[in-house]
C-alpha cells in the first residue's frame, strides 16, 4: 500500500518503539514523568522558550493557546483556511467564546497590512482583537510557506497594538528545512507556538505548546479542563524525543519527493494546475472530464491511496513511510492513466 492521504499515517519505526519501551515514566498531572519532563525541556530549549507542554494533539495545542490567549468575546484575525477554524469542529467559538475575524489572501497566507486594517477600533458595538493566528506551513494552501520577513512585519502589528501572536507550526519542521531558520530565531515572533510531533516526524501521538512560562502554567491548567492531562505518558513522550532527534534533518527529503511529484503532473494530460510546491504537500486540480472521484478510484486499482479536496482537487501528502520506491511507483501509475 503507498498511502499519500496525509502525514499522519506514519508508523514508528523499529528505532522508535525501542525508545518507546525503554522509557522511563511516572504520573504526569503529578509533574512526575521523567520522560514528558525531559521532552518539554528539551523542546523549549530548542525553540528559545520558557517552557512547554506536552498534549495528545495539534488540535488541542491550537485550543489551548486560544483559551488561554482570549477572553468570551474576544475576536481572533486568521486567514478563512486556518486549521484553527476550519479544521477543528468548531472549537475557537465551542470551548473559548471566541470569534474569529477571516482573511483572504492567496494560498490561506495573510499579510501585516492585512491584520492592521482589520484590527477592531475601541468600540462597545464590536469585540475586542486579542490574537492574531498564523498556520506554517499553511495545510489548505498547498503546504506553502510564511518567508520570515512578513511573519516578523505581522509579529511587529501585534506588539504595536497588545495583541498576541499565536503559531500553528503544525509541519513547521518541514517549513524550516526550506527557509533555513533555526527554531529559536524563528519562534520569538510568537507569543506561543504549537509543535506537531505526529505527521512527518513520525511520533504515533502528540503535539507541544510552547511560550512563557506564565503562558503555560495557565495553559497546563486548561489542558486539564479540556481533558488532556495523562499519567504515564512518557511512553509517547519518548517517541517524541526520538523523533525529534532523529526525523528533523530527513524532512527536506519528504519536501523534496513532493515536488517531483509536482512535476510529474504538471506534465499529465488529465491535469488541469498544480500549485506550487513548497514543503510535502502537493494540491492539483483535474481537467473537467475527471472527476476527483474517479482519479482516485482508479489510484486505488494499484493501492495507491489519496484525499480529495473537492471534486476535482486532490492531495497528496509526502511522509516518513513514502519511500523512493513507492515514489517511483507512483510515477509510473500516473503516467500510464488515461480517461
Amino acid at each position: 500500500m503507498t498511502d499519500l492521504r496525509s502525514d499522519t499515517v506514519t508508523r514508528p519505526s523499529a528505532g522508535m518503539l525501542e525508545a518507546m519501551f525503554s522509557a522511563r515514566v511516572g504520573d504526569d498531572v503529578f509533574r512526575d514523568d521523567p520522560s514528558v519532563n525531559a521532552l518539554e525541556e528539551k523542546a523549549a530549549l530548542l525553540f528559545g522558550k520558557e517552557a512547554a507542554l506536552f498534549c495528545p494533539s495539534g488540535t488541542m495545542t491550537n485550543q489551548v493557546a486560544v483559551n488561554v490567549h482570549t477572553r468570551p468575546g474576544d475576536e481572533i484575525i486568521c486567514h478563512q483556511y486556518a486549521h484553527i477554524y476550519y479544521y477543528e469542529g468548531g472549537a475557537v467559538m465551542r470551548n473559548s467564546g471566541a470569534s474569529v475575524c477571516l482573511l483572504g489572501g492567496p494560498r490561506g497566507l495573510i499579510t501585516a497590512a492585512e491584520v492592521e486594517s482589520h484590527i477592531n477600533p475601541d468600540d462597545i458595538h464590536r469585540p475586542v482583537t486579542s490574537l492574531v493566528e498564523v498556520e506554517n506551513s499553511m495545510n489548505k494552501g498547498g503546504g506553502a510557506l510564511y518567508r520570515y520577513e512578513d511573519l516578523e512585519g505581522i509579529s511587529a502589528v501585534c506588539r504595536k497594538h497588545g495583541l498576541k501572536f499565536h503559531l500553528d507550526g503544525a509541519r513547521i519542521f518541514n517549513a524550516l528545512a526550506e527557509t533555513g531558520e533555526e527554531p529559536a530565531k524563528y519562534a520569538q515572533l510568537f507569543d506561543s507556538v504549537s509543535v506537531c510531533l505526529s505527521k512527518g516526524l513520525g511520533a504515533p501521538v502528540g503535539s507541544l505548546l510552547l511560550g512563557d512560562q506564565s503562558f503555560i502554567t495557565r495553559g497546563r491548567r486548561v489542558r486539564k479542563a479540556f481533558g488532556g492531562a495523562m499519567r504515564q505518558a512518557g511512553y509517547l513522550a519518548a517517541a517524541a524525543i526520538y523523533a525529534l532527534d532523529n526525523n528533523v534533518a530527513r524532512l527536506k527529503t519528504d519536501n523534496d519527493r513532493a515536488r517531483y511529484l509536482g512535476n510529474v503532473l504538471q506534465d499529465l494530460p488529465f491535469v488541469e494546475s498544480v500549485a506550487p510546491v513548497e514543503t510535502n504537500i502537493v494540491i492539483f486540480s483535474l481537467r473537467n472530464e475527471v472527476g476527483s472521484g474517479q482519479f482516485l478510484a482508479r489510484l486505488r486499482e494499484h493501492d495507491i491511496h489519496a484525499l480529495p479536496i473537492d471534486s476535482r482537487t486532490v492531495r497528496f501528502v509526502t511522509h516518513l513511510d513514502f519511500t523512493e520506491d513507492m515514489l517511483l511507483r507512483v510515477e509510473s501509475v500516473l503516467k500510464s492513466l488515461v480517461f
